[in-house]
């Protein structure tokens, strides 16, 4: 049996084993997936135990990037986004590392909103692990602008910089989600608004942007990386903006990471059937 894993800190949230396992047992290969917490710190030894004993695993956070020093080999992409959610186990222990995060956004939107990102303008809110590891894969997808909105402003433009070498025909801009003036002025022309960060997982959490920002008559399509209701997402359809939440996001970057490991077809229906706690 070869055995696989999602690793984080926490972990025990993840949909990741109920999806994966749901689409190795459509294959008939068992139910080999688990999830294991490890910790910052704990992070090298379980590399060692991992060449030893898996033949793949999937990171979140916080080991996206912490992951990279450890690997043998992995996608130059998934390098310059400092974002590897993917592990690849030989079975001489190589390690090799790549991102689906990207994919899976895309394949995300294209479900939720049945819009096509090429041509379009991008808005990021919150630069973090998030938006670095999808940023990238949306620029190859043709789109013709990203935004990024961040607290700390120099975190934005630091990706922004590395968007523009890796993109030169790119048109990138930054600022503050306290900039109300700037992203009025992006909501305008905007067609995809990705939230990027941790708000919203707690009912206590600030908006992480003035929503009355979202009115009607916009052309823009709201996605939250997070899986639940958000106050976003609910300002979004009182405004009566498309609106969608991350779990297709999880489910398409999980497909990819699974035909990476096996070659195997991903079966999507199962796979979110099992995401949900349901049977296929």
């Amino acid at each position: 049996m070869r055995n696989y894993a999602v690793i984080g800190d926490p972990v025990g949230h993840s949909r990741s084993p109920g999806m994966q396992n749901a689409a190795f047992e459509f294959h008939h290969l068992g139910s080999p997936y688990r999830k294991i917490h490890v910790r910052p710190e704990e992070l090298g030894e379980f590399v060692e135990t991992a060449r030893r004993e898996l033949a793949g695993f999937n990171c979140t956070v916080p080991h996206k990037a912490a992951i990279i020093p450890y690997l043998d080999a992995a996608d130059p992409k998934a390098l310059a986004a400092s974002s590897v959610n993917t592990v690849t186990v030989g079975t001489d222990g190589r390690l090799t590392g790549t991102s689906t995060d990207g994919y899976g956004l895309e394949k995300a939107l294209e479900e939720s909103f049945g819009r096509k990102l090429a041509g379009s303008a991008v808005c990021f809110i919150g630069c973090g692990g998030a938006a670095h590891a999808t940023s990238f894969h949306l620029a190859e997808c043709g789109v013709k602008s990203i935004r990024l909105a961040n607290r700390t402003l120099e975190k934005a433009e630091e990706l922004a910089e590395k968007l523009r070498a890796a993109n030169p025909g790119l048109a990138v801009e930054t600022a503050r989600p306290d900039d109300r003036g700037t992203l009025e002025r992006w909501f305008a022309d905007t067609d995809f608004l990705i939230q990027a960060t941790s708000l919203g997982l707690r009912e206590t959490d600030p908006a992480p942007f003035d929503l009355e920002l979202l009115r009607a008559g916009l052309k823009l399509a709201v996605f939250d990386t997070i899986y639940l209701d958000t106050p976003l997402l609910k300002r979004a359809r009182e405004a009566g903006l498309p609106a969608a939440g991350g779990a297709a996001m999880l489910l398409y970057q999980g497909a990819k990471s699974f035909e990476i490991w096996t070659g195997l077809p991903a079966p999507i229906e199962a796979m979110r059937a099992g995401m949900e706690g349901k049977q296929a």
